[in-house]
């Protein structure tokens, strides 16, 4: 994981319950500096600070009508800044959601469970790890 700052996390869902648990969970367990959204739109208002993962509900329904769902947000994050990691976030177990949402360039699908903060944590340090080898290897063929 990094080791010189917070990992900045944007936490997006409109279960205010959940994004409350999910905040308390990340912050007593690691180093980590978090933000919550309860939308898409404010999401994306903030998103010039450049988080280093955000999770995302799927649905994003609850609180306002009309308001964007977790694809649309996913892909204009994605036109802001592709290299933004993105774990969609749903209480739904289906394939064909986890399918459309890797299509949509998401990083990783988790389903909401009480295993799911475990989950989070270690696709959170496979993200660092495999952006740390990446960062590497780039290094290594430059001198090549």
């Amino acid at each position: 994981m990094k080791t010189d700052a917070k990992i900045k996390i944007f936490l997006v869902d409109d279960d205010a319950l959940h994004l409350k648990s999910l905040e308390i969970e990340f912050l007593n367990h690691g180093d980590f500096e978090i933000q919550t959204f309860a939308t898409g739109e404010l999401c994306l208002k903030k998103i010039k600070e450049n988080p280093d993962v955000i999770i995302l509900d799927y649905h994003l329904d609850g609180i306002q009508k009309g308001a964007m769902n977790g694809i649309e947000t996913l892909d204009k994050i994605k036109l802001i800044n592709a290299e933004i990691p993105v774990i969609m976030l749903s209480s739904q177990d289906k394939i064909d959601i986890a399918i459309k949402c890797m299509h949509h360039h998401a990083s990783d699908y988790v389903v909401k469970s009480e295993t799911a903060f475990v989950r989070l944590q270690k696709i959170i340090s496979s993200i660092f790890l495999y952006s740390k080898m990446k960062k590497e290897l780039n290094w290594y063929m430059e001198r090549m």
